[in-house]
């Protein structure tokens, strides 16, 4: 079921902040190394339901790499280590404590369609970006 050949990335499709934050990954991602899949779609709850994950109340991004599946705070560092320099450089902050990376990440998840606002669908990539998204 997952392409083992990229890491995939799992995202809220109507949240504001995260479809900019895919468009910022994509933008410097030079290496094409994540897919993309919003939590909303069929293919993003298949992508949880194979691995045990219930999609219940997902405050979070996803990433699955080729060896592991990290959540909230260890997604986001994870994903800029694997974006290479010079966003490598920001992993440096997994040495908080993952209650206090997390903590700050809970406070933004939770009033992210506050601050950011929402869509009412999911975004639709354009051709350019088309097959970075499953």
């Amino acid at each position: 079921m997952i392409n083992e050949e990229y890491d995939i990335i799992l995202f809220d499709g109507v949240c504001n902040l995260c479809n900019n934050l895919i468009r910022f990954i994509i933008r410097f991602d030079n290496r094409q190394t994540f897919r993309f899949v919003s939590l909303q779609s069929d293919k993003g709850k298949l992508l949880l339901k194979a691995r045990g994950i219930s999609d219940i109340n997902i405050n979070s991004i996803i990433y699955f790499n080729k060896e592991r599946v990290f959540f909230k705070s260890d997604a986001a560092l994870n994903i800029l280590y694997n974006m290479g320099y010079p966003w490598r450089l920001l992993y440096a902050f997994i040495i908080f404590p993952l209650f206090v990376r997390d903590g700050i990440y809970n406070l933004i998840a939770r009033n992210r369609y506050l601050i950011f606002g929402q869509k009412n669908e999911c975004m639709i990539p354009d051709d350019k970006i088309k097959g970075r998204f499953l």
